[in-house]
């Protein structure tokens, strides 16, 4: 089974900029990919997917200018460029893999550990 790992939170100011990383354990490009957020207390949502080609995506609408997907299929990987980051952002963030880049979390069979992300003040 394909396993997901998430790198690159940590904690940055208001206006700063993360890039987090998965990769899959086994090639993973007939799998549409996605990135996930649960912040304290909240429910995880949608941030972000991108189709199996990648060249369809989808973003939520707060991040939505801000955030970029992109994956690499020679790197079983995908990428999420993080700008112009607010302290709403701050939460924890799931990559997730799926045979649907849907906005909801039931398209996704596979999900990573999780990476923090902190935004400060």
């Amino acid at each position: 089974q394909v396993q997901l790992v998430e790198s690159g939170g940590g904690s940055v100011q208001t206006g700063g900029s993360l890039n987090l990383s998965c990769v899959a354990s086994h090639p993973a490009s007939g799998y549409a990919m996605g990135w996930f957020r649960q912040a304290p207390g909240a429910a995880r949502v949608f941030v972000a997917s991108i189709s199996q080609s990648g060249q369809m995506s989808k973003y939520e609408d707060d991040v939505l200018g801000r955030f970029i997907i992109s994956r690499d299929h020679a790197k079983n990987a995908v990428y999420l460029r993080m700008n112009s980051l607010k302290p709403e952002d701050t939460a924890i963030y799931y990559c997730a893999a799926g045979s649907y880049a849907g906005k909801m979390d039931i398209s996704y069979d596979l999900w990573g550990q999780g990476t923090q992300v902190f935004v400060s003040s």
